[in-house]
């Protein structure tokens, strides 16, 4: 008879118990803290280090807040001016791109510290480098989620350009540290990423050094060809099944505004047709929020001086608000609640 009454009692201990993890994860979820990084020196092109202004301007912040955010803006870094940054080999700018992500990185681990989601607002794709590591060096181990037209996997000895927007990814997998050589002002940065723990969403613009180095990492890719064959509803079924395949790990999502196509977000430096609708792309945000392991965000590209005209700038610049809307929180049907998956015991 007493076992008979104890029994239901252990599944009451265990639902409240459940339901007080529940709580937590949704509170962090909505708890974001902000960064802008207006720093360009990751590609040639001026006017990306605008970009955290401009989405700000657009309203991210109060309308994080009217959906149930609790957010902290940091403000913008600020970071250092060098009088002299030859290039290193083919690397360009590599101090500054070097001594700047050191300050990002120390600025997400005080905004993890702290307890938030950490938003980056970009500025350029090399700075997920100090956003990736900063996340990591602060929980431990992330799953990465990719989602660009490109790979931004070259190397400093494979790039062929030079720009380190496009080699971010090399310098934080652990499987690549043995093929980078040493730069300055990088003697900071620790690789903090397993390839099993990263996807890619949206690639169409990869250069050969980049397919050889993906396929011989056995990096799991959606190309935008598999996009357009699977659905985005099964590519992110599979990019989730395959993240929390073993252990599953906080979430770092990295979006490059370039992976919509450019008739929705022309103003970016390198657009390339063929990208993601608009609906794709919120629907990725969606469903990496529903998983409640997301614990960390880059928004990256936008470049007001790349749009023709201001419709052109207004429309990236709301896309790219409404993507990080939807990675916390706002669903299109307007009055669900995400769904938040219970953490392991």
């Amino acid at each position: 008879m007493q076992r008979a009454r104890t029994r239901p009692l252990l599944q009451q201990l265990v639902l409240v118990s459940s339901r007080r993890r529940l709580h937590h994860l949704h509170q962090d979820a909505r708890s974001v803290g902000i960064i802008g990084a207006p720093f360009s020196k990751g590609q040639p092109r001026v006017g990306v280090d605008r970009g955290p202004d401009l989405i700000r301007a657009a309203g991210l912040v109060r309308k994080m807040q009217e959906q149930g955010c609790v957010v902290k803006d940091y403000g913008n870094l600020t970071f250092e001016e060098l009088a002299s940054d030859e290039p290193v080999g083919s690397v360009k700018f590599a101090r500054a791109v070097g001594s700047a992500n050191r300050r990002l990185s120390e600025a997400v681990q005080a905004v993890k510290r702290e307890g938030h989601t950490s938003v980056m607002l970009g500025g350029d794709h090399s700075l997920a480098i100090g956003s990736i590591h900063g996340h990591a060096a602060a929980v431990g181990e992330l799953s990465v989620v990719w989602v660009d037209a490109h790979a931004d996997i070259n190397t400093p000895l494979t790039t062929p350009t030079g720009n380190m927007h496009g080699q971010p990814v090399s310098h934080l997998l652990h499987e690549l540290r043995s093929k980078i050589p040493v730069l300055p002002n990088f003697s900071w940065l620790k690789s903090c990423v397993h390839a099993k723990d990263l996807v890619y969403i949206g690639l169409r613009d990869v250069d050969p050094e980049e397919h050889y180095i993906l396929k011989l990492l056995g990096v799991k890719v959606f190309s935008m060809t598999q996009v357009d064959r699977l659905g985005v509803a099964r590519v992110m079924e599979e990019t989730c099944d395959f993240l929390s395949g073993r252990v599953k790990k906080p979430i770092h999502l990295s979006y490059d505004i370039d992976a919509i196509d450019p008739s929705v977000t022309p103003a970016t430096g390198t657009p390339v047709v063929g990208g993601l609708t608009y609906r794709e792309g919120i629907y990725i945000s969606e469903h990496l929020s529903q998983t409640g392991l997301l614990s960390g965000v880059d928004m990256v590209e936008v470049n007001p001086l790349r749009g023709h005209t201001e419709q052109e700038v207004q429309s990236t610049t709301r896309t790219a608000v409404d993507l990080l809307l939807a990675c916390f929180g706002r669903l299109r049907e307007g009055t669900h609640q995400p769904h938040y998956c219970l953490p392991e015991a």
